[in-house]
């Protein structure tokens, strides 16, 4: 513990949606909160809402090593410590399978996974340094769901994180380790993931198809209407630190409802759709 006797957490994507949520949560709990994320301007307005509350804001691009451990540096710099590290940060573009360029799929992969295990890799050992602490790593109710058509880059990311997540938590207890791993794996959340296609780097090209346009403005549709609160998903991530809880699930029946499909799927041979009609 810090001399003051204040917690830390560092949160990647924290400038919206459910980091952001996070951070708030930690606040409240009187934790001190550095933020990272790559949307300057969001990140600032996100500090400023903190206005005295022990919030930093860092510009961070978590497929960026250096800038991961630039962010954690920070954190002990200002803060002496870190308890809870939130690899967060995720974005989503898709479209239609043979059209969905590599650009696309390496940046989705970069972020989502690449960007998970880099935040890992930083923090397991940063937090033992400090006795111990906690790694929560959002992935998605699309790491085990059913598959989603036009999203496959986003899902494929997300099947990976669940593997990661899993090893990594089975890993640290065979050793002993005082570090513990959360998956946070949601469903419908009220953020801006669906619009993450605003912080594509320069070449990556966003698939335009009608199609695909429609399905997006429907699943918009449904998460404006079915979404949870993100302050609601943060709660839930403190209550499973508390708890020492693996899975987070904000949609528990929904997880359940999608592992059911997948055995039945493993017990027909075959996924819904798959076969031509008639054979």
């Amino acid at each position: 513990m810090n001399e003051e006797g204040h917690r830390v957490a560092v949160v990647t994507g924290g400038a919206s949606g459910i980091g952001l949520a996070m951070a708030r949560q930690f606040v409240s709990e009187g934790m001190k909160v550095v933020i990272g994320d790559v949307e300057s301007g969001a990140l600032d307005i996100a500090v400023r809402q903190f206005q005295d509350a022990g919030v930093i804001g860092v510009r961070a691009d978590v497929t960026r090593h250096d800038d991961v451990v630039a962010l954690c540096e920070e954190a002990v710099r200002a803060f002496g410590r870190v308890d809870v590290v939130c690899a967060n940060a995720g974005v989503e573009t898709g479209g239609r399978f043979l059209d969905v360029a590599t650009e696309a799929w390496r940046w989705v992969m970069e972020v989502n996974y690449f960007g998970v295990l880099t935040t890992a890799r930083v923090a397991v050992p940063l937090l033992e340094r400090f006795g111990g602490g906690d790694l929560v790593i959002t992935g998605s109710l699309a790491g085990f769901a059913s598959g989603t058509p036009f999203m496959t880059p986003y899902c494929a990311s997300k099947m990976a994180v669940l593997g990661l997540a899993e090893c990594l938590e089975i890993e640290l207890r065979s050793c002993g380790s005082a570090v513990h791993v959360h998956l946070l794996a949601p469903g419908p959340v009220r953020s801006r993931m669906i619009d993450a296609e605003r912080n594509a780097p320069a070449g990556v090209p966003i698939d335009e198809d009608a199609e695909r346009r429609a399905f997006m403005e429907d699943f918009r549709a449904r998460q404006s209407a079915e979404g949870l609160p993100a302050e609601d998903v943060a709660l839930l991530v403190s209550r499973a630190i508390r708890d020492r809880e693996f899975f987070v699930l904000p949609h528990h029946d929904r997880a359940v409802a999608a592992l059911r499909r997948r055995l039945d799927w493993v017990e027909n041979g075959v996924v819904p759709g798959s076969r031509v009609a008639g054979s």
